[in-house]
């Protein structure tokens, strides 16, 4: 076989940029441990810290996890991140990818996975063998999370009473997106009025507004500088406790 001049740069070039972008892959990657919690159906807990209930349960076919440093106040609600585990010869290149849903804190531990998380992280064959271990080293990054065929939701928590209590949670939070703060429009005064951080994702306000809600949220991506969002008439004149409500919007 003969090289010609155009095969060696492209060979050399090759060599040169993909150890660059394995390298900056690695870069991007914190190490810490995780372990796993056991649940009848290895699905997530309804009863998460994030306040997501149900659909803290089942989302991303119930590949969720618990965090600890990750939590921040609930900020992390809603996060999502590829895990990949360090044993060799158990675990995949591609690992798990799970949303943040729970609080959870264990032995020097960041993820208290779900079982259907944890075990996705295993070769074929190797699951139990990587359930035995209990905790393994990871690696993980923060990732866009993706929920095909959803825009984000506003879901009216099933503490609200209309219409003196009104408590919400945005669900499907596509990209990655931190929520900081949330206000809803009062048409009255023709003014913000600022919802209270209850717990984990959960924001919440005695006395809405009446009629229909329009809400903006104050959203940042690693850090950078925030900006308000407006989800203009998402709930309707008489919303419901338990109802989620589209917004039409993907924040992407």
């Amino acid at each position: 076989m003969v090289f010609t001049n155009s095969h060696c740069i492209f060979l050399l070039v090759t060599l040169i940029i993909c150890p660059a972008i394995c390298y900056i892959q690695e870069a991007n990657s914190l190490y810490t441990r995780a372990t796993y919690y056991g649940s009848p159906d290895c699905y997530g807990t309804p009863s998460g810290a994030c306040g997501f209930g149900e659909y803290g349960r089942t989302i991303y076919d119930g590949k969720v996890s618990g965090v600890s440093g990750l939590y921040k106040n609930g900020t992390g609600c809603g996060a999502c991140y590829q895990v990949r585990c360090k044993v060799p010869s158990h675990c995949t290149d591609e690992g798990t990818k799970i949303v943040v849903t729970d609080y959870g804190e264990g032995d020097h531990t960041d993820f208290i996975l779900s079982v259907r998380a944890y075990t996705e992280m295993a070769t074929p064959g190797m699951a139990n063998h990587l359930l035995a271990y209990g905790v393994v080293d990871v690696e993980y990054r923060r990732i866009p999370c993706r929920f095909y065929g959803y825009n984000l939701m506003i879901k009216v928590h099933e503490n609200s009473r209309f219409c003196n209590y009104l408590a919400i949670v945005p669900i499907y939070q596509s990209g990655a997106f931190d929520v900081e703060a949330v206000e809803v429009w009062q048409a009255d005064c023709k003014e913000w009025k600022g919802m209270r951080k209850a717990y984990g994702a959960v924001w919440d306000m005695p006395d809405p507004p009446k009629g229909s809600l329009t809400f903006r949220v104050q959203v940042s991506v690693n850090g950078e500088a925030a900006k308000w969002v407006q989800l203009t008439d998402v709930l309707p004149d008489e919303w419901k406790a338990g109802i989620a409500y589209d917004t039409y919007l993907l924040l992407d």
